[in-house]
């Protein structure tokens, strides 16, 4: 059986009291750091009565279970729309990435949907989606919470459609060529060897959208239905106190951490896989 060198060992015990050191400095650093924070917040001349408006846990207890329940219909509507996101996006992605000059019209509306809406401000479309549509007054028109849904789809799809693009144009042209060569037509192709490796590469921006969209579908509350913002907005306008918007927000962040947790993963996945590629 293999036993390390005296060097090797040497080399193995001073880096484990390297990490050591690094745990116990990273500690003390951010134990004073947070406690000089916590002592300037709480001396501030005006502490008690923020303390009174925006974390009084009496109010948070109360308001929590009408939060709770309201952010029941974040995560569905969140669920919803990024499947919608995802799919729209790599439609659009895939149309402007076809080359024939007979495409050219659904390249140049592709294009467009994605310079209009990734230009537009998403609470400006979730208006026009939410307040504009309903006034037409048409039949069949679907209820503010489908229609503010959309908006979110159509303004997500839109940064996802480029993500895609940037990923399938990633894929080296001699790969397509190799497909083409053996007999797959290109919608084998784009099947088959282009969007596996496409998807695997953008992964981790695609997550980045997931989590920005995590935090924006609360802005369907400005449409009228009832999610954990409303749900805040109505506890406060009855006790006077903000206290429900930070309970609201610390449901976002808790709801964010995993996925968060998920987009750190695989980016260092990502990053791990690259340098084995490249023999680092």
């Amino acid at each position: 059986m293999f036993e390390p060198s005296a060097v090797q060992r040497a080399r193995e015990q001073y880096r484990r009291r390297q990490t050591v050191l690094s745990v116990v400095v990273a500690a003390v650093s951010t134990a004073v750091l947070g406690g000089l924070l916590l002592v300037a917040i709480t001396g501030a001349p005006g502490w008690a009565r923020v303390r009174e408006s925006f974390f009084d846990p009496h109010t948070a207890a109360e308001a929590l279970p009408a939060v709770l329940h309201g952010l029941w219909l974040n995560v569905t509507l969140l669920v919803f729309c990024a499947v919608g996101a995802l799919v729209l996006g790599l439609a659009l992605a895939t149309l402007r990435t076809l080359r024939r000059p007979v495409f050219f019209p659904l390249r140049a509306l592709a294009t467009g949907y994605t310079y209009t809406f990734r230009g537009m401000p998403l609470i400006i479309t979730l208006y026009v989606f939410a307040f504009g549509i309903p006034g037409l007054r048409l039949t069949g028109t679907p209820s503010v919470l489908w229609l503010g849904g959309a908006a979110l789809v159509l303004t997500y799809a839109a940064y996802i459609a480029e993500v895609f693009r940037a990923g399938i144009e990633s894929v080296h042209p001699s790969q397509r060529a190799a497909a083409r060569s053996l007999g797959l037509t290109y919608r084998q192709t784009m099947r088959h060897v282009v969007l596996p490796q496409a998807v695997r590469r953008v992964s981790p921006p695609l997550l980045n959208d997931l989590v920005a969209m995590q935090k924006d579908v609360g802005l369907i509350s400005l449409a009228g239905p009832v999610d954990a913002i409303r749900a805040a907005q109505i506890q406060t306008s009855v006790t006077y106190n903000y206290t429900p918007y930070i309970v609201a927000g610390v449901l976002f962040v808790l709801l964010a951490i995993p996925l968060v947790a998920v987009t750190d993963w695989v980016t260092l996945r990502a990053a791990r896989r690259q340098s084995a590629d490249l023999g680092l």
